[in-house]
């Protein structure tokens, strides 16, 4: 079994799919208006039964969004607060800076690409962590 998680955003979407002990199986970062094609993608690819969804701004909506796709998918609700900044630190243990930037410290750099995917992960984690 493997779950997926979903990091909302107006204009763009992190998405992971885990499986049950928290191991990536597939992240990435994909338009919200696409978000509809790639539940149906991953649900066809591996055998889920649950989403997690961060709580933000925008959760509302890609629930409904969630809801019309995949009405027998099990969605979870997950607090989502301080998952950014975990993303950040996340990316850099992954892509440490190279060059000069490496004498940076990481806190006052931002990474070179959005990060939701990694927020998507962490989401994933914090609610496989409490079942």
């Amino acid at each position: 079994m493997a779950i997926i998680a979903i990091d909302p955003g107006k204009d763009k979407c992190g998405m992971a799919v885990l499986a049950a002990t928290g191991e990536v199986l597939r992240q990435g970062i994909l338009k919200t208006e696409n978000l509809p094609q790639e539940l149906q993608g991953a649900m066809g690819e591996f055998e889920i039964n649950t989403l997690v969804i961060g709580n933000g701004t925008t959760s509302k909506k890609a629930q409904e969004t969630i809801k019309t796709a995949a009405p027998n998918l099990r969605v979870e609700v997950i607090d989502e607060y301080g998952t950014t900044e975990l993303a950040r630190k996340d990316y850099f243990k992954k892509n440490p800076p190279t060059g000069w930037r490496r004498f940076i410290p990481l806190t006052m750099q931002t990474p070179p690409v959005p990060v939701d995917d990694y927020a998507a992960v962490i989401l994933g984690r914090k609610w496989l962590e409490k079942t």
